[in-house]
């Protein structure tokens, strides 16, 4: 029997938001495409976020406009509020995600509101999209530890992941925003929202500062989560969170899942150039292990 991750490469959107230099929209499109062809089933683009808050995301229409949508690829686009949800709506997006997190601190900083006042203002716009036909992710930030109150105890992600869930969200991200988790107390927590939220509807979402995420995903693994975020090259951050690194590089994820026997329909090879040519476009070396590699043994993107 086949044993397949579906791996949720977010590098266009929660990579490129951390940029600080504006990512021309030309390039934001070809990384898209490029991913695209790699054979993942859904590329996060981008977010209808207000410009003022990300401004590098604020090309998000132009952006969608632009791409070229691939059959059985999944373009989810990331939105806030309702006003995000009717400019998605606009552009005829089936895919969206909606994100609050698990520390009222993390919350009150990113989004002016606390995690109840957060889900009030995401019930709305989840029972829309779905009224709508639209499919809706929720992402649950700050899993393993807030940049502001620090520990965050593990009945708060189970409570707002349940919350998320029973509003209608199809799947929950569960992700450790500054990337403090270890495996152990990550293995507890997803097991803990696995009590509220069935185990195929969560996927997990490592940020790698401690260089813990592969870790932390193996054992999430072990435990039944198959489906893992990750970007291209180890893009992103969190504009939040300061000092938090990238995700966790898609190329070494695929590396460690193809050791594992494990299936995900992504061709790791081009997505290693895609990381090079990435990188070379934003001006530095890719955070990943395979890129390094490829740059040793001469590969260009």
């Amino acid at each position: 029997m086949r044993d397949v991750v579906r791996v949720v490469e977010v590098g266009p959107r929660d990579g490129l938001q951390n940029e600080k230099a504006q990512v021309p929209t030309a390039t934001k499109i070809a990384l898209i495409d490029r991913l695209s062809a790699c054979g993942f089933p859904v590329v996060e683009a981008t977010s209808f976020v207000s410009p003022k808050w990300v401004p590098q995301l604020a090309d998000a229409e132009d952006v969608l406009a632009g791409i070229a949508r691939r059959e059985g690829v999944a373009y989810p686009v990331l939105v806030p509020n309702d006003k995000g949800l009717a400019r998605a709506l606009a552009m005829g997006e089936r895919h969206i995600a909606v994100f609050t997190a698990a520390s009222d601190a993390f919350n009150l900083k990113n989004t002016n509101i606390d995690v109840d006042g957060s889900l009030a203002r995401l019930q709305p716009v989840v029972e829309q999209a779905r009224a709508a036909g639209v499919s809706v992710r929720g992402y649950v930030s700050t899993v393993l530890g807030c940049p502001y109150q620090g520990a965050v105890p593990v009945r708060d992600v189970v409570r707002v992941a349940g919350a998320l869930h029973a509003m209608g969200c199809d799947e929950i991200s569960l992700g450790d925003t500054i990337g403090v988790g270890t495996p152990a107390k990550a293995r507890e927590m997803l097991l803990a929202c696995a009590q509220v939220v069935p185990m195929a509807q969560l996927a997990v979402h490592f940020h790698d500062t401690y260089g813990q995420a592969l870790a932390n995903v193996l054992t999430c693994l072990e435990a039944g989560v198959r489906v893992v975020d990750s970007a291209v090259g180890g893009l992103g951050g969190c504009p939040y969170a300061k000092g938090a690194s990238g995700n966790l590089a898609t190329e070494d994820l695929l590396y460690m899942l193809e050791g594992l026997g494990l299936e995900t329909g992504v061709d790791r090879d081009a997505v290693t150039r895609t990381a090079l040519w990435i990188g070379e476009a934003l001006g530095r070396r890719p955070a990943s292990k395979l890129a390094a590699v490829a740059l040793a043994n001469g590969a260009a993107g």
